[in-house]
């Protein structure tokens, strides 16, 4: 039977939810591109309707009361059915799509190679949207992948989650990034690694070491970790001037080397290489949106890496990207 009364909508449960994400009014409207006025209002709709503050203010954050830490898996549940039955079916249509596309991502994939993904999707899907979702060590992506707040995690972990499905982006070179006076650039030697001065990212999953640690542990090796950044890119800006070494991939290192005064020199610790995975949930193995976005990911990434295409110049063409369709129907 249907409910007169029914005081929801879907929108109340997206704030709701995004509310329960970000705790900040102004983050949320910044996500949903609206006024903060018209935040707050929807948040004292939610709070008439459940009749709990549900989010009350702590200095500059907003803290969930018990109520609302109760509601929010429930919601991001209904919300979820609710996109899956909004689902059209087994037809997409890049050229029409106004899906939203969402990575997780750190910024260790140098700017060109998002540019080119952003590049292909303007060119083959202008109505969708991509938003990009950093991570950090209190960023539950396992989660935010099984409860659709994500669609792709890229990862470079030295094993991807065994639970997830996963594709190889991208693999690279491990090698140093120095400023081009460093007392060591001609000769950049092990005692020179071993005994520097090196700038490290902040580990972005409190389950997952990366591939530079995770080798140096196996071989009884250790690295003094100067300098420690929140993220990726702001390294390679400090290093002029100075002796520190960044260890990075190649095409990453190659970039910041072409529009800063550094060199890339080769580590003298041989590393595995750095592979960059894209990583899901079963729930859209299927799904024909995300099939397609998969494949555009994967083609962009081996089209600009096999041609080293890390500059602001016209895309070279892609391969044919498989019919989504056509896996939905096998």
């Amino acid at each position: 039977m249907s409910r007169p009364d029914d005081p929801f909508d879907t929108a109340l449960l997206r704030v709701f939810s995004i509310l329960m994400t970000e705790r900040s009014i102004s983050r949320t409207a910044t996500r949903l591109n609206q006024s903060q006025p018209a935040v707050n209002a929807t948040l004292k709709r939610l709070r008439e309707i459940f009749g709990d503050p549900l989010l009350t203010r702590d200095h500059e954050l907003l803290v969930p009361t018990e109520r609302a830490l109760q509601l929010e898996s429930s919601v991001r549940l209904v919300l979820g059915e609710l996109d899956a039955l909004l689902a059209p079916g087994d037809a997409f249509d890049p050229a029409t799509t106004r899906q939203t596309f969402r990575i997780g991502t750190p910024d260790y994939l140098a700017p060109p190679l998002i540019a080119a993904v952003v590049n292909y999707l303007r060119t083959t899907a202008p109505g969708a949207r991509l938003i990009l979702q950093p991570l950090g060590a209190e960023y539950d992506f396992d989660t935010a992948l099984a409860e659709g707040e994500l669609d792709v995690v890229i990862g470079n972990w030295p094993q991807p989650p065994e639970h997830l499905r996963t594709t190889l982006l991208l693999e690279d070179e491990i090698v140093c990034l120095i400023d081009r006076d460093h007392p060591a650039a001609g000769d950049f030697r092990l005692a020179d690694y071993l005994q520097g001065a090196h700038v490290l990212p902040l580990l972005y999953s409190t389950t997952q070491r990366g591939v530079v640690e995770t080798h140096l542990t196996s071989q009884g090796m250790t690295r003094t970790p100067t300098v420690t950044v929140p993220y990726f890119a702001m390294a390679p800006h400090l290093l002029p001037g100075t002796d520190l070494i960044f260890t990075t991939s190649r095409h990453f290192a190659q970039h910041f080397a072409a529009i800063l005064p550094l060199v890339v020199v080769p580590s003298p610790i041989v590393f595995p290489p750095m592979r960059f995975y894209q990583l899901w949930h079963g729930r859209t193995q299927h799904a024909p949106g995300q099939i397609w976005f998969r494949s555009l990911l994967s083609a962009v990434v081996r089209t600009a890496s096999a041609t080293r295409h890390l500059r602001t110049s016209p895309q070279p063409p892609l391969p044919p990207l498989p019919d989504p369709q056509a896996a939905v129907r096998g």
